[in-house]
């Protein structure tokens, strides 16, 4: 009965999320970050989004295609026998003085799906010779949500380059965690096949990987058969690696960093004690607390980077930071760039 409870809860508190981010990322924060002082004074300013310009990202997806993939839903929560490429065609907002969009409450949204192949060799020729942005969503999301999500993301850090949504089959329920975390792990094989062939095309620029809560665990998955395939020769291909709220256990994340080497480096893990969705999937785990929910210095023992938001959570729940939060955003956007969050 608990559980019930404080799954309705978060239930009642995360419906309309995308409704309102916008405003609040765009309004920023007046705090500094915990362990990033002074991050908030830097005055960064960044151009516009390769997003803003070609409203197009790239979407893998390891979910099975409604009506072929050419109508809306597109991709539902049944498993594919085989992963799709394709590229979905964005709206951006209306960016007009008297637009929403003008005082940060905007949307995107998805206009079409043109499915290009099932062939995950396409992937390099379909990205170009820049770098990519890769986001990999979590639990409870539906194929719009995912893309609409990794857009967001996208021009809110105004990244300079190709962004993809790496979608897995999620069912968007509830109560469907043990079919969402089942479905993340089937699909760790099809993203490391997506990583291989971005990292092994001679042309390719960086791959930068921002996963949020669930998929966290598969990317980490993922990351860890790519550098058993490559060894150290993948480290110079991957760029920054993003854990937002990261929905793992302490102990799996521990030895799983353990067995990728140097790109244990590139981790960034974006951690909130205030987080009430990973409080809940601790209790679901059998009272284990998840990485994005730990303190800072238990996680800064396993040898990566730490970013401590909890004062930057003015919700309730607390578990959409990477995209509410204008100084999470630059805390990636820096990390990206190389220098130190």
């Amino acid at each position: 009965m608990i559980v019930r409870r404080l799954l309705q809860r978060y239930s009642r508190h995360s419906v309309s999320r995308r409704a309102f981010l916008g405003g609040f990322a765009s309004a920023g924060s007046a705090l500094a970050l915990g362990g990033c002082a002074g991050l908030g004074a830097t005055g960064a300013r960044f151009d516009a989004s390769s997003l803003s310009v070609e409203p197009t990202l790239l979407v893998t997806t390891t979910r099975k295609p409604v009506n072929g993939g050419r109508t809306k839903p597109w991709f539902g929560p049944e498993r594919a026998t085989g992963m799709t490429v394709a590229r979905a065609k964005l709206v951006a907002p209306d960016e007009s003085r008297l637009s929403l969009a003008s005082v940060g409450l905007g949307n995107w949204r998805l206009d079409r799906v043109e499915p290009v192949s099932a062939d995950v060799g396409d992937l390099a020729a379909q990205a170009g010779s820049g770098d990519v942005l890769i986001y990999v969503h979590g639990f409870k999301q539906t194929f719009e949500a995912a893309v609409l999500d990794a857009a967001f993301l996208s021009d809110g850090i105004k990244f300079r380059g190709r962004t993809m949504a790496f979608s897995w089959p999620s069912k968007a329920g509830l109560f469907d965690y043990a079919y969402d975390r089942d479905s993340a792990m089937w699909s760790r094989d099809d993203f490391e096949r997506v990583l291989s062939a971005l990292v092994s095309a001679p042309s390719a620029g960086r791959v930068h990987i921002v996963a949020h809560s669930m998929g966290t665990m598969l990317t980490l998955e993922s990351l860890r058969q790519l550098y058993a395939r490559y060894g150290d020769t993948v480290t110079g291909k991957i760029g920054s690696v993003v854990f937002a709220a990261p929905d793992i256990d302490m102990d799996v994340f521990s030895s799983a960093v353990q067995r990728i080497g140097p790109l244990a480096g590139k981790i960034t893990v974006i951690a909130a004690t205030n987080d009430r969705a990973l409080a809940l999937s601790g209790q679901i785990a059998g009272g284990m607390t998840r990485v994005g929910a730990a303190e800072k210095a238990v996680i800064a023992r396993l040898g990566v980077r730490v970013v401590d938001a909890s004062a930057e959570g003015w919700g309730i729940i607390n578990h959409d930071l990477f995209l509410s939060n204008a100084e999470v955003q630059r805390v990636i956007r820096r990390s990206i760039d190389g220098t130190t969050a």
